[in-house]
């Protein structure tokens, strides 16, 4: 299979267009649209679906794809690791993230990122949803979780500790816990599930905190609401130190129970799957977010306790 037809593949599936995507590596439509031909005559397969109006994946396209990738990174690394490029990095990554994360945190460094590396072009997936990055085709992934899934690989970014805030506003007006049996009573802003979380402090002591005990009137699955709607005033809440450390800081939020987290052992981990070859490119992404993010020491420890 000849490359540059696997490159164009690539890109005319992103696109869903053909001739876009051979304008893009200087090929002219017709050319574009002969090679691509020319790479379906050589596996023997449909792979995209050509009509006057659009173009759309095949199934058989839709199963190659991922395998076409790969096999672009394999060759891209390889070039790179017999120095064979003297440019910088090109081509475009593919990077999913939290949406509230990445709002915060990697929108704003992506200036900076594009004067570095202008070649390079980033698609962003955002979404709080869990997602898949391997049936998702991702480059690399930013997941907030335990890294318990065999099939990846991954790079911690920064601790990822949670912990219960809210609004100086609601607390003048409902009372600051100074004890988990406190708690009872408190407006809180609970997440879908409504489940019991386990506390921790540095003693080693535990309590459930159970949305059941408290007064729930607002169920939110989005980071970014859930931090607006404690800011607002509307009750306790469990964010991470990442959205809230700023806020923290600040004096717009306190930390209730400032002795205590969520017992979890999240961290933030950059992951790609086992099956990948680490590209230049995504090495260097990494690096990137490692070294502006990583050094963060206020998502890991408490920032300002409460007044007395």
């Amino acid at each position: 299979m000849d490359i540059q037809c696997l490159r164009l593949f690539v890109r005319a599936a992103e696109l869903l267009n053909i001739s876009a995507a051979g304008r893009e590596l200087g090929l002219a439509p017709a050319v574009a649209s002969a090679w691509i031909a020319k790479l379906e005559g050589d596996l023997g397969a449909q792979l995209l679906h050509r009509t006057t109006r659009k173009v759309s994946l095949s199934l058989e396209g839709s199963d190659f794809l991922p395998y076409a990738r790969e096999i672009l990174a394999q060759a891209d690394a390889a070039r790179a690791a017999l120095g064979g490029s003297d440019t910088g990095p090109q081509g475009t990554l593919r990077f999913a993230a939290p949406s509230s994360f990445a709002q915060l945190h990697i929108m704003p460094l992506l200036p900076e990122f594009n004067t570095l590396y202008p070649d390079l072009t980033l698609d962003l997936r955002l979404s709080d949803t869990r997602f898949d990055a391997i049936e998702g085709s991702f480059d690399l992934a930013l997941r907030s979780a335990p890294l318990a899934d065999s099939s990846l690989k991954g790079r911690k970014l920064a601790d990822d500790t949670r912990v219960i805030c809210a609004a100086p506003g609601y607390l003048q007006s409902h009372g600051t816990p100074q004890t988990p049996k406190d708690l009872a009573g408190h407006k809180f802003i609970t997440w879908k599930t409504k489940a019991p979380r386990e506390m921790i402090n540095a003693g080693g002591d535990t309590f459930m905190l159970d949305p059941a005990a408290l007064t729930c009137r607002a169920i939110l699955d989005d980071g970014t609401a859930q931090r607006a709607a404690t800011l607002a005033g509307a009750g306790l809440s469990i964010n991470s130190l990442w959205s809230v450390a700023d806020d923290i800081a600040a004096g717009r939020l306190h930390r209730v129970l400032p002795e205590w987290r969520l017992n979890d052992q999240s961290v933030l981990w950059l992951v790609y799957p086992k099956s990948n070859v680490l590209t230049p490119k995504t090495r260097l992404f990494i690096d990137f977010l490692i070294e502006r993010l990583g050094q963060r020491r206020d998502w890991s420890e408490a920032t300002r306790p409460l007044p007395a």
